[in-house]
């Protein structure tokens, strides 16, 4: 422990308590941020925006993210990962409230550039929180904090849809707020007054923390070459993610001409699946490994992406985006644990940062391909990356056994 008092590494706090609480700062995420993409309509007919100046604004929340993640991995390692935590938190829950204060585009953007800072500032420092308790129980519990955020993004998103007809965005984001402040302030209390938990025989970490000493030279790049992979297998998720999230719906619609009704259930098919992959993340690492559930994970989302996007059934493309979900739940959470096993939270901060970038060129990459060569097959892409996803897993799972001084 930090603290330098010898015993298990969460003897002065049950593991149980701080893991519910990690899983708390998850599940308020996506929930807020569910939460504030439900009121995108409303803010921008407050500001009177076009789509495409809507669409400048909203880029502050991508910028905001980006540009702080990896300035929130040096923070980590300095205040530690349960502050940051704890501040990221409440700095979301007071930003969320603010959109509906502004009155043009510009001001929009300010604002989200808070927004998308302390979002992503969030997002390392909980993963990276997580890798911590991982590591010192020695389970690979990781999916079922990246569940509870998935199962966070479904209430946002639902309680949104419920208040929508009935509060306004200032009102509504508000009650965000004061539910995010609530949660931070229960779930920090835990936090802080833990200490962070450390297997005591975790190289790595200690590396990653500047407690031990790093070999340098090919140890060093090769180290490095492994978060970057990791990092790269998080983007491919991502992309996935991102993309579906934003033409799952549309090509349903547009291509096999269903209802907004059936279009709407087909993402809802893959978030559920997901979430519920997720929730049973833990159980088939146990039994599988992180290799295997890696691998099999991404084979599986190409095959659904495949199915989804050339099905000419609406119910192929369920079972396509339902297989999908699957196959993608894990694999996110999986190269996020490696990168944070192997450096700590600055791994956690660069897989995170190509992860989110990932999300970031997923839908327009999608939108310029669809222009060319129509939607079903620009989606393919999807499937494609989950499938070089597999592929990089399992080269970076041989090149880790091979010993060091062979020539790579």
């Amino acid at each position: 422990m930090e603290s330098g008092r010898p015993g298990p590494a969460t003897a002065g706090l049950p593991v149980a308590r701080l893991r519910w609480a990690i899983s708390l700062f998850f599940a308020l995420d996506g929930f807020v941020f569910a939460g504030w993409v439900v009121r995108i309509p409303a803010i921008k007919e407050q500001i009177d925006a076009s789509p495409g100046v809507l669409g400048l604004a909203l880029l502050g929340v991508s910028v905001g993210s980006v540009t702080t993640m990896l300035l929130a991995g040096r923070l980590c390692r300095r205040y530690g990962n349960h502050p940051v935590t704890v501040v990221t938190a409440a700095l979301l829950s007071l930003s969320v409230a603010l959109p509906p204060l502004t009155h043009d585009a510009v001001q929009l953007g300010l604002v989200l550039l808070l927004f998308g800072a302390a979002y992503g500032g969030l997002n390392v420092a909980f993963n990276a929180a997580a890798v911590d308790l991982a590591e010192a129980i020695g389970r690979p519990i990781l999916p079922s904090f990246h569940a509870a955020f998935s199962a966070g993004g479904l209430a946002g998103a639902g309680l949104g849809g419920l208040l929508a007809p009935h509060l306004s965005p200032q009102r509504h984001l508000l009650l965000l707020t004061v539910i995010g402040l609530l949660v931070t302030a229960f779930a920090g209390r835990v936090l802080l007054s833990a200490p962070v938990p450390r297997r005591p025989d975790s190289a790595a970490t200690e590396r990653a923390e500047g407690t031990g000493t790093t070999p340098r030279g090919s140890g060093t790049d090769r180290l490095r070459l492994f978060i970057v992979v990791y990092g790269l297998i998080t983007l491919c998720t991502a992309y996935g993610e991102g993309a579906l999230a934003d033409w799952g719906a549309l090509h349903l619609s547009a291509d096999l001409h269903t209802g907004p009704g059936m279009a709407a259930a087909g993402y809802a098919v893959f978030a559920l699946t997901m979430t519920v992959s997720r929730a049973s993340g833990t159980w088939l690492l146990e039994r599988l490994g992180d290799t295997a559930v890696l691998v099999a994970g991404g084979l599986l989302a190409a095959v659904g992406m495949l199915t989804g996007a050339l099905a000419p059934q609406t119910w192929l493309v369920f079972l396509g985006y339902a297989l999908t979900g699957t196959g993608l739940a894990n694999v996110f959470p999986v190269a996020v644990g490696n990168a944070g096993a192997s450096a700590g939270s600055q791994g956690v901060a660069v897989a995170s940062t190509l992860g989110y970038t990932g999300i970031l060129i997923g839908p327009p990459s999608i939108g310029f391909l669809s222009e060319a060569f129509g939607l079903p097959t620009a989606m393919t892409t999807i499937a494609a990356l989950a499938a070089l996803a597999a592929l990089l897993g399992r080269l970076v799972h041989r090149a880790r056994l091979r010993p060091r001084d062979t020539p790579a």
